[in-house]
């Protein structure tokens, strides 16, 4: 997988991130799954339960409403990934291209990475 973001518009209003993609697919992320999907070895549970790929169990997490669910700001990591910070200042986890792509909810992304 070589896509790359075209555009990334967060939408603090509905609590949603969405990703526009270089063969065109666009991915809407509700903050929610982004937060319970970080990929920091604190929120994984060490170096030994790091993937290139989220977990699927995350899709089924529901952490409701709190500043650790609130998106204060978003920054690039060279030109591979990004970094989200929260309201409740975690801002560990480091969302690679790949790993994000591998995250989109959408059907034909959760059946084609595993999770479908």
């Amino acid at each position: 997988m070589n896509e790359k973001p075209t555009d990334i518009t967060v939408r603090k209003k509905t609590k949603e991130f969405q990703v526009t993609w270089s063969d065109g697919h666009v991915s809407i992320y509700p903050f929610e799954l982004l937060r319970a999907a970080c990929p920091c070895a604190s929120c994984r549970g060490g170096h030994e339960n790091m993937k290139s790929e989220p977990d699927a169990d995350v899709f089924e997490k529901r952490l409701g409403d709190s500043p650790a669910t609130r998106i204060a700001n978003v920054v690039a990591v060279g030109s591979y990934a990004l970094t989200i910070v929260w309201e409740d200042g975690h801002d560990y986890g480091i969302f690679n291209w790949h790993y994000l792509r591998a995250l989109c909810p959408c059907e034909e992304d959760r059946k084609r990475f595993g999770r479908g």
